[in-house]
């Protein structure tokens, strides 16, 4: 199943961002259950979020993966939404 893993950063937290950006990545390569992912941007361009496209088992592996991404470990998240997703066009 796809899951729309949408997250928005506490304000003023880019460097926490910036500072786990490396882990968050390899987390996505290691695992492999990413099929698309990119940051959330400000009207100035700055990363504030992310999209992240799941494919899983189901909603519990979802909220697994979210649970152990090295951003949520780091506290970035002001807040987190697991949604189920239909791919329609792409």
């Amino acid at each position: 199943m796809l899951v729309a893993l949408i997250a928005r950063d506490k304000p003023g937290n880019l460097q926490v961002r910036l500072d786990n950006r490396d882990a968050h990545l390899a987390y996505i390569k290691e695992t492999g259950v990413v099929a698309q992912a990119g940051p959330l941007l400000d009207q100035d361009g700055e990363m504030v979020g992310s999209l992240i496209i799941l494919d899983v088992e189901d909603m519990v592996a979802a909220q697994g993966w979210a649970d152990n991404d090295p951003y949520a470990k780091a506290d970035l998240f002001e807040a987190v939404d697991l949604i189920t997703w239909k791919k329609v066009i792409g």
